[in-house]
């Protein structure tokens, strides 16, 4: 699978634009980027229960 150009970029932009509408990109964007925000917080989480985990381990 070959990396995406700029050609390819701009026409994958203006499908998303011609399916949502200029009104409804930015409350998409919105959901988005608070969809990654909890993935990375629940990653850290798991990160702090195991590192938290291995602690209690070692001090038995």
């Amino acid at each position: 699978m070959g990396r995406l150009g700029m050609p390819e970029i701009l026409v994958i932009l203006v499908v998303v634009l011609l399916l949502f509408g200029g009104k409804k990109i930015p409350e998409l964007m919105k959901g988005l980027g608070t969809g990654i925000k909890e993935f990375k917080d629940a990653a850290k989480g798991e990160d702090e229960a195991k590192a938290n985990s291995k602690k209690e381990d070692t001090k038995e």
